[in-house]
């Protein structure tokens, strides 16, 4: 039975939406009706916060996407709460003249009133969990880097030109301890405090790929993900890490889009203007999709490639990082229908063949 035009206005009127402004001390609330009226605005300390809200009726409680979000959405939505969480630069442009706590509370309420506003999906526990192994992964990876490239600029000032990668720290290695080295001993003894720390790095890398290879292991999702060609333990993993569910993309070509693999549009008056893929999304996934996407394309994944498909065709004509980008957006597509279908990969172009 449909509910009388009055009982629903009253429903509406009497609804509550708590814009929730984030910080390490205090947090601010903004309480507003659905039709724009202020209940309420607060500044609370995060354990009166904590209490406060356990107190409060069932209510839709919207943050920003930002530090500890991701807890105090699993933390409300136990005490009966509807959390949503919504992109900080989506908040930005309703913010009225000053920016403080309670403008922005204010903000967050009236941006996430908007019946078009995109909201982003909270993660669990254990996407954190596995999201925190990635980026200390990343970080080693990064401070190898700077350790390496500072090692190759000290033997560049003796003399010592050596080329770029991990692979040549072998090679810094026997300069540095060659019998008959021209470098000074402070030097000689510095170079090897470096590679030290160089080689305790890489342990670290080792073990942290041997964890990712291990949950991926594990799950059900990332064995299915790999038996796509160019997706191994850690791009199946990633997926299972950074990616919100699968279901909250209309389709396919969404997620694509999400991931920053979609053309940049500039378009006006009608006419279309595409430019390179927009880079808008979550840059681990769509960094370890366009790697898979060049291995498949290398003297080795070539072999794999059906004569007469697209991926032959456009391979044949365009440059290669180009097709690994088309490769990688469909991919993305397929990840898609994979995760919603339960299904296994299946070539199209190979099914067609056969």
């Amino acid at each position: 039975r449909q509910q009388p035009l009055m009982e629903r206005t009253a429903t509406v009127t009497k609804a509550i939406m708590i814009g929730v402004d984030l910080a390490k001390n205090v947090i601010q609330l903004h309480a507003a009706r659905m039709t724009g009226e202020v209940e309420y605005r607060k500044q609370l300390s995060r354990d009166k916060f904590r209490r406060f809200m356990a107190d409060q009726p069932p209510a839709v409680v919207v943050m920003e996407a930002c530090g500890s979000a991701n807890y105090w959405a699993r933390e409300l939505s136990r005490v009966g709460h509807t959390v949503k969480l919504i992109a900080p630069h989506y908040v930005r442009p309703f913010i009225k003249r000053q920016k403080n706590d309670a403008a922005d509370a204010e903000a967050i309420v009236i941006a996430a009133q908007r019946p078009e506003m995109r909201f982003v999906a909270a993660k669990s526990e254990e996407q954190l969990g596995r999201a925190m192994l990635f980026r200390t992964r990343t970080r080693l990876i990064h401070q190898r880097t700077e350790l390496i490239n500072m090692l190759r600029a000290f033997l560049y000032e003796f003399g010592h030109a050596v080329p770029q990668g991990v692979q040549q720290c072998q090679r810094m290695e026997a300069i540095v301890d060659a019998p008959n080295s021209d470098l000074p001993k402070i030097v000689r003894s510095e170079c090897c405090e470096i590679l030290d720390q160089i080689a305790g790095m890489t342990a670290r890398i080792k073990c942290s790929d041997e964890r990712i290879r291990a949950l991926a292991a594990r799950t059900d999702t990332a064995r299915r993900l790999q038996t796509m060609p160019g997706v191994g333990p850690m791009t199946a993993l990633a997926v299972e890490a950074f990616a919100p569910p699968m279901e909250s993309f209309k389709s396919g070509r969404d997620f694509a889009a999400w991931l920053g693999l979609a053309p940049r549009q500039h378009s006006s008056g009608g006419k279309a203007r595409h430019g390179r893929i927009s880079k808008a999304g979550q840059a681990d996934i769509r960094r370890l999709l366009i790697i898979g996407a060049m291995s498949r394309l290398n003297w080795m994944g070539r072999k794999s490639i059906v004569a007469g498909s697209w991926l032959a065709k456009l391979s044949a004509r365009k440059p290669r990082m180009l097709v690994a980008i088309a490769l990688a957006n469909k991919m993305a597509r397929a990840i898609w229908a994979m995760l919603t279908k339960h299904e296994n990969f299946r070539d199209p172009m190979a099914a067609s063949v056969a």
